[in-house]
């Protein structure tokens, strides 16, 4: 737990969710190339900063497999197949999650108003401090991802950014920890607008 603030991401006590960053909705997704640069950024720090990360896939028999470039991020993995859009209604998602045993949950992917809004709404109703990435969520129209954020800050989920969340996480400069996210961070910079 932070010293500084039970609300602040505590990477000893974070576990990254990637929702629903699947071809077929990812193709449908304006701001795509944007939002799976910072997943993957924040796929790569939760490696080097020892988070667990869980990925599911919405229904792949329609919706395909998680995005190449994701999943290449991610490296050998098994994703969680669901039908629920909330996450928290497939057994096998909340197995997954309370076998972490971590009591902060960070989302990101797609879409904000649908999968990432009802998980995000039941995991703070089940106690889980949830930390939903706006820069790493979107939907395939802004004002449905923007009334989203907006709700999801109402229920008490707090909204953030990449960045804010993984210098929360890091906690303080000066590691080789802190050097590789800065990489990261300044490498995603330069990629994105």
């Amino acid at each position: 737990m932070s010293s500084l603030s039970p609300w602040l991401a505590d990477r000893a006590d974070v576990v990254l969710v990637v929702v629903d960053v699947q071809e077929r909705l990812a193709s449908a997704m304006p701001h795509r190339d944007e939002v799976v640069a910072r997943i993957i950024t924040l796929v790569q720090a939760a490696k080097v900063l020892g988070m667990p990360i869980l990925v599911t896939r919405q229904n792949p028999v329609g919706l395909g497999d998680t995005v190449p470039e994701v999943a290449e991020a991610l490296g050998e993995h098994t994703p969680i197949d669901k039908m629920a859009f909330c996450c928290r209604e497939d057994a096998g998602f909340s197995d997954e999650l309370a076998g972490t045993w971590r009591g902060q949950v960070v989302l990101v992917g797609m879409e904000a108003h649908i999968c990432i809004t009802q998980t995000a709404l039941a995991l703070a109703e089940d106690g889980y401090r949830v930390h939903v990435v706006a820069d790493a969520c979107c939907s395939r129209r802004d004002r449905d991802a923007d009334i989203a954020f907006d709700r999801m800050r109402f229920a008490g989920v707090a909204v953030t950014t990449a960045e804010a969340l993984l210098y929360e996480a890091l906690g303080l400069a000066g590691t080789d920890e802190f050097r590789t996210v800065l990489g990261l961070v300044k490498a995603l910079d330069a990629a994105t607008p």
